[in-house]
């Protein structure tokens, strides 16, 4: 339900404003419907040069890309454990993050940045472990 609310926003700025970039946040949370340490939303469909937001709920969470979960040749993102930060992502792809802190612990997301990413299957081989993986699970599924 957020994950839809927050695409109609960002589709509402940007018929408003006419500008050609919107701003998603994703904020980290001691706990939500699929179960303790997450992001919410935990998965994101932008466009390319959208934003995301990064929110740290307390001074312990960060986010950061996942290696191999990103197009090809694109540099990795890792916000400061504690700070608000913006990452902006132009390429199209799929693009896997985590809490560096509490990956042992399955506080993953996935990003989707345009329609029908290259890289899906690339990520999605990805090994994790078992909290993360099980929580990566649905995340493809939702995959356009």
């Amino acid at each position: 339900m957020i994950r839809a609310s927050m695409g109609a926003v960002a589709v509402l700025i940007r018929s408003i404003l006419g500008a050609g970039a919107a701003e998603t946040v994703a904020k980290t949370s001691n706990s939500g419907p699929s179960g303790m340490m997450v992001f919410d939303p935990a998965d994101v469909k932008i466009q390319p040069g959208d934003t995301i937001r990064f929110v740290a709920a307390d001074k312990g969470y960060n986010a950061e890309r996942i290696k191999g979960m990103a197009p090809e040749g694109v540099p990795g993102f890792k916000t400061v454990v504690g700070k608000e930060e913006a990452v902006t992502f132009d390429q199209p792809g799929l693009y896997g993050f985590k809490c560096a802190p509490h990956d042992i612990m399955g506080m993953v997301g996935l990003i989707q940045v345009g329609d029908k990413p290259q890289n899906l299957e690339a990520a999605n081989a990805v090994p994790h472990g078992k909290l993360a993986a099980k929580r990566f699970g649905p995340l493809f599924e939702k995959v356009q």
